[in-house]
């Protein structure tokens, strides 16, 4: 779905009451998040290469766009979707996936380290994670402190936000390593896009003297497998072993005289 239609389907959802993310996102204060974050998915994801790429969450929006992976497909979070599943039990074999994007999956999640488990369990050695987040150190994370009660069951303020080094840590348990990331939006989290544009000034100010203080965050981590070998076929094992026992023909004293 191209970023217009989903603007104008979202804004029906959130109009009608439904406070998903989805629909937030489609709001100009939702919208001018989701235009950096698009962003850094893109950037994030064009050089993995693979078979099988997943996006878990927001199946509205093509976080795998840029991607080149020939088997690209999402799974919904939401029960009665066409392609719904639980992210603590993939549908999905061990080990099968290349790459997998989880966009504001894990701060929507009462689990979200459990969630990160099951990432690794289908993603391949040397496969690939992308993740977004609030940071729990920007603007944005005071806004959700100091919002009313009666809007906090509404996205994104009802979510978990996840300091970064908190996930850093549970990916190095897992046996992830970052390999890639960044900061982005500085400007408060104001409702009106009139607003947002003039404080538009703080996006280049931000990235200079205070990086770490972006409202969002996008990282990506590289599965490592300590120890891992590759292991050859069979026949190319029996190939090589013959070569190496292959008799060196011999020269005659004679041959070697003429």
């Amino acid at each position: 779905m191209n970023r217009n239609s989903f603007v104008q389907n979202g804004a029906q959802k959130y109009n009608g009451g439904r406070s998903s993310l989805s629909g937030w996102l489609s709001t100009p204060q939702g919208g001018y998040v989701l235009d950096w974050e698009l962003a850094q998915f893109d950037s994030a994801v064009e050089d993995v290469f693979g078979f099988r790429a997943v996006q878990i969450g927001l199946p509205e929006l093509d976080f795998l766009r840029q991607n080149r992976i020939p088997y690209r497909f999402s799974l919904a979070l939401e029960p009665g979707a066409a392609l719904a599943a639980d992210p603590l039990q993939l549908p999905l074999a061990s080990q099968s996936v290349d790459l997998v994007v989880l966009p504001h999956v894990l701060e929507g999640h009462p689990n979200p380290h459990d969630v990160l488990r099951e990432t690794e369990r289908v993603l391949m050695p040397e496969g690939q994670v992308v993740i977004s987040g609030f940071n729990t150190g920007s603007l944005w994370r005071l806004r959700q402190i100091f919002t009313m009660p009666m809007h906090k069951t509404q996205s994104p303020w009802d979510a978990k936000f996840i300091s970064l080094l908190r996930l850093r840590d549970w990916l190095r348990v897992l046996g992830f390593e970052l390999n890639g990331g960044s900061f982005g939006r500085y400007a408060p989290p104001f409702r009106d896009k009139l607003w947002l544009d003039r404080f538009e000034f703080m996006e280049k100010a931000g990235a200079r003297w205070w990086p770490i203080a972006g409202g969002i965050y996008v990282v990506r981590a590289v599965k490592r497998v300590h120890g891992m070998r590759v292991v050859t076929p069979a026949w190319r094992r029996e190939r090589a072993r013959r070569r190496a026992l292959a008799a060196i023909p011999q020269r005659s004293h004679k041959e070697e005289h003429e």
